[in-house]
């Protein structure tokens, strides 16, 4: 993708991302088998939500996904990179301005 930098083990916090573009706050997670644990489920549901609240996006594939199903895999990467660079007022981004504003302004 044309102006991206996605780093391997990139360490945010006390966590390390598996991939992470720093410009487009975007992370990429490729988890094995013991992701579906009770254990790593609750420490991985702490992390995507220390991770979120730094403004991070979170994207999880299985190994499985990545070595079966690469095209989807990259296809998802890439529009949630595409929406990552749109200005947050514009029609596609994950959080909508409402209309009118609850201040009243814009009109």
């Amino acid at each position: 993708m044309d102006g991206s930098h996605f780093r391997r083990q990139v360490a945010l916090g006390p966590y390390v991302a598996d991939f992470c573009c720093l410009a487009a706050h975007l992370i990429v997670e490729v988890d094995g088998n013991q992701h579906g644990l009770d254990r790593q489920a609750t420490y991985d549901l702490k992390r995507t939500c220390f991770l979120e609240a730094q403004g991070f996006r979170i994207l999880r594939f299985s190994n499985a996904d990545v070595m079966c199903a690469m095209e989807s895999v990259l296809d998802t990467i890439h529009a949630a990179y595409a929406r990552s660079l749109l200005p947050a007022n514009q029609p596609g981004c994950t959080t909508p301005t409402p209309n009118p504003s609850p201040q009243g302004g814009g009109e």
